[in-house]
């Protein structure tokens, strides 16, 4: 998505930037401040400043081309706003570090725009999620007379330098985080972007006919429910949440054993919730090629082919992923091989192996797009 805007030096202004077509993260941060006096203020305090500057001028202020500057604003998703006055001290600022950034070699540009697009997308999703379900709940008038305005007011004054700071702090542990398995797992420059891990999808199964049938609280509250668990459940066992789709969930992990008792767990609970449909996950263990926080390539797409023909509440993988439990000494080969493992063990007077998983070959079938595949049915051994 690039820009191809004006370049800003001397003379006359311009007449404003072209149109483009708008992001499908569009924040809407440009809009013309409401005549309410406490919703400037409430504005105000939010952005941090008052507005004050036209793109053309923000973008001479911080010393950048009108089209470099236009491309990080698109892809931080911020609607185009031809030359209203709706910038501020901040968006001159930001402009600066990313433009100085590029400037000093740290940063190339398409590496700036990147970073730009990243933040921008995950940002808008977490506002857009904090003004639905949490400023919605805080701010209903408490007696007749006040407006929203009135009351959200004091409670964004209060709540908004601890959300700052809480966001920064989770920011840092994921950064870490994140910095810590790559280094660990990249031999060498390739490998941060191509990388093989576990990637699994976990659907729920007759979703659309559901939609029918409930209200939309109802299906809203449903898929909260669902997303919460399964992001809690992938954190907490070590794997790592991509993205939610509604009625899936796609999740991937460093090893397979990780991802196998991730898919376990899932199916364990919600099979205890009467109020879930049944669920089906299917796993793949291959290359991925890892881009600004999402996954792609054949092992993506065999994961998620494997959940459309997984059975109810059961979990498929593919021949990689089982392999590779068999090889870390997580699952059988087979039962016949367990069987005789146990047999000997017990002849030698020492514990036999203990394995976690166990797995059934399934019957071969073609998968569209991917050739014949050999799945198999994934289980927990009993204890």
């Amino acid at each position: 998505m690039t820009v191809d805007d004006a370049n800003a030096g001397g003379g006359a202004e311009p007449a404003g930037p072209p149109t483009y077509p708008t992001p499908h993260h569009e924040v809407d941060h440009t809009a013309e401040p409401s005549d309410d006096p406490l919703a400037i203020r409430l504005e105000q305090l939010i952005l941090g400043a008052e507005r004050r500057y036209t793109p053309f001028q923000a973008a001479r202020t911080a010393g950048v081309s009108m089209e470099l500057a236009s491309r990080f604003w698109r892809a931080m998703g911020f609607a185009d706003i031809g030359q209203a006055k709706a910038l501020t001290e901040a968006d001159v600022l930001a402009l600066r570090r990313l433009a100085g950034l590029v400037e000093a070699g740290l940063l190339s540009e398409p590496m700036a725009v990147q970073v730009a697009r990243s933040t921008g997308q995950t940002t808008a999703r977490l506002a857009e999620w904090q003004i639905d379900s949490f400023l919605e709940g805080l701010t209903e008038p408490p007696e007749p007379g006040m407006t929203r305005t009135e009351v959200t007011y004091p409670l964004v004054e209060l709540l908004l330098p601890e959300l700052e700071e809480f966001l920064i702090y989770v920011w840092r542990r994921q950064l870490a985080a994140a910095t810590g398995r790559v280094l660990v797992q990249a031999a060498d420059d390739e490998e941060m972007v191509d990388r093989r891990l576990a990637v699994g999808f976990a659907d729920l199964v007759g979703f659309t006919r559901l939609t029918r049938r409930l209200e939309e609280e109802e299906l809203g509250e449903l898929v909260e429910a669902f997303e919460t668990t399964c992001a809690d459940l992938v954190a907490a066992h070590g794997g790592r949440l991509i993205k939610t789709l509604g009625d899936e969930v796609l999740y991937c992990a460093d090893d397979a054993g990780t991802a196998a008792e991730i898919a376990l767990r899932l199916i364990e609970t919600l099979s205890h919730d009467e109020t879930m449909p049944a669920l089906r996950v299917g796993i793949a263990f291959g290359t991925v090629t890892t881009r600004m926080g999402d996954v792609f390539g054949t092992t993506v797409n065999l994961a998620s082919r494997l959940t459309s023909i997984a059975p109810k509440d059961a979990v498929l993988v593919d021949g990689a992923l089982a392999e590779e439990l068999t090889r870390t000494g997580e699952a059988p080969a087979s039962e016949a091989e367990a069987a005789e493992e146990a047999t000997r063990a017990e002849k030698e007077g020492r514990q036999a192996a203990a394995y976690r998983f166990a797995l059934q070959p399934m019957w071969q079938r073609p998968v569209r797009g991917l050739g014949v595949v050999e799945p198999w049915l994934l289980s927990r051994r009993p204890t």
